[in-house]
């Protein structure tokens, strides 16, 4: 299996890249069409899995992954693209499943939910992975350094599903070959709010206030579907951490 991994020196990319170093990993400006196009008729991918993306660049998420998916469609290539718990609003009251619709309430996730449109309708087989806060790399992600911030602020009523970046890194190479299209969730098994995952990391009480309207509240994901799919279990943070 021939595989591309976009955003390869990001933390998610970078571990997937770990675990298959035979992948290529060749840069390209991910808003230029032409230029994604030309990469992938030359480099003829199998599979590509679909991590790049900038938090404060909306056309990066959106214009971006769309650009990926029709250059990945263009040479028949399966498609994982990456998307966000935070395509949801956090008010249902219940862990969201891949049939509920994306509601966002920042613009993050409405760049999210925008690109999961755009790419499902440029590459018809493509996988949208759903996900949640990753941990545990070999360098410390931005939520590991924020938790042993004593500035930091953390909420109480935001609920996330964090994941190990090994476990999801080792469950995107396993879905890469399996024939799944469409929404698909794959978070930690183990639903935590922001104070919690922090003080989980840091092994220390930390500032904790809640979330304001402004923010997603209750994001946390029902990953049982992949979980079915997988060999690669998708452990609770408690459970890594402990």
């Amino acid at each position: 299996m021939r595989l591309h991994v976009t955003g390869a020196t990001g933390y998610l990319g970078s571990e997937v890249v770990r675990l298959r170093p035979d992948a290529s990993t060749e840069r390209v400006e991910i808003r230029d069409r032409e230029a994604v196009r030309e990469l992938f008729h030359r480099l003829r991918p199998d599979v590509v899995i679909h991590t790049a993306y900038r938090q404060e660049e909306d056309d990066v998420n959106t214009i971006g992954s769309e650009n990926v998916a029709l250059a990945a469609a263009a040479v028949g290539a399966r498609l994982v693209h990456l998307s966000t718990d935070v395509v949801f609003d956090g008010r249902k009251g219940a862990p969201y499943v891949e049939a509920d619709q994306p509601c966002p309430v920042t613009d993050y996730g409405r760049a999210k939910a925008e690109a999961e449109g755009r790419v499902a309708a440029s590459h018809s087989g493509a996988l949208l992975v759903r996900t949640s806060l990753l941990y545990g790399g070999a360098e410390p992600s931005k939520h590991e350094l924020a938790a042993r911030n004593p500035g930091s602020t953390f909420f109480t009523n935001e609920v996330r599903s964090p994941v190990h970046v090994s476990d999801l890194a080792r469950a995107l190479l396993e879905l890469a070959e399996l024939d799944v299209a469409g929404p698909l969730h794959v978070a930690g098994a183990e639903a935590v709010s922001r104070a919690e995952f922090a003080e989980l990391i840091s092994g220390a009480a930390v500032r904790s206030s809640p979330a304001p309207d402004t923010r997603p509240h209750d994001c946390s994901l029902d990953s049982s579907r992949a979980q079915a799919l997988l060999r690669t279990r998708l452990r609770g943070v408690r459970e890594v951490l402990a």
